[in-house]
């Protein structure tokens, strides 16, 4: 069918583009400097997936990096939307009472929209507690709602996996759905941590453990995309 297709065709642009994006404002913040009219925004010497030196938000909202992050995350926030979309359909097709349809493409286009709304007010200064709440809850949900509904999507496949031996590579699957658990556990183990404000937690310095942690976590939610492209088989 051809949502198959088109399924496949996206979703290695939801991989590629957010993980481009990401690593370009990196690059040109901690080795461009001269492009930034603030000097007081570069970043030295840093490799935040290990040591954690900087958050995402820190890379990407400086003039000029939020000209390359901003228009990559709409984008991405866009295709995602057809990524859930086209993903119901194939349910329809395979499995068309599954009691989880509604849910998966609930979660996966509140994810986008969360991601549009962090991506809109990023880099936007206010200095009220109240809208660093909502900052920090608007990021809390995209990642919530993300987790939820490819939890949904990959248990509703592995439902009917039997129907679909002839469309996916089944290891693939396995591999989402081993994905998926490690994100929920490491979520659940971490958001507690993440969403408290301030750098401290019972007196230790957790600070560059969270950007990191960031970084990682980023790469995670968007590799779900990278296997959903190696899943599907290309169908003529």
């Amino acid at each position: 069918m051809e949502q198959i297709n088109r399924v496949k065709s996206i979703s290695v642009w939801i991989f590629i583009i957010p993980f481009v994006a990401v690593n370009a404002c990196l690059i040109l913040i901690t080795q461009f400097h001269e492009l930034f009219p603030n000097q007081q925004d570069i970043i030295h010497n840093t490799f935040p997936y290990f040591d954690g030196g900087a958050s995402i938000s820190r890379t990407a909202r400086p003039y000029p990096s939020w000209l390359i992050f901003k228009p990559a995350m709409f984008l991405t926030s866009y295709i995602l939307v057809k990524y859930w979309i086209y993903n119901k359909q194939i349910i329809d097709f395979f499995d068309p009472n599954n009691k989880y349809t509604k849910k998966i493409l609930f979660f996966g286009i509140a994810s986008a929209v969360a991601l549009t709304v962090h991506s809109i007010f990023l880099g936007i200064k206010f200095d009220n507690d109240i809208y660093k709440l909502f900052r920090r809850v608007v990021m809390l949900a995209f990642i919530i709602f993300e987790i939820v509904a490819q939890a949904y999507l990959v248990k509703t496949l592995y439902s009917f996996k039997n129907k679909l031996n002839k469309y996916i590579n089944i290891l693939f699957l396995k591999l989402k759905l081993l994905l998926v658990g490690t994100l929920i556990i490491v979520a659940i183990i971490s958001i507690p941590l993440i969403s408290l404000p301030g750098d401290y937690v019972l007196g230790f310095n957790v600070k560059f453990f969270k950007h990191a942690l960031e970084w990682d976590y980023f790469i995670g939610v968007i590799s779900f995309y990278l296997l959903t492209f190696l899943m599907w088989k290309k169908k003529n």
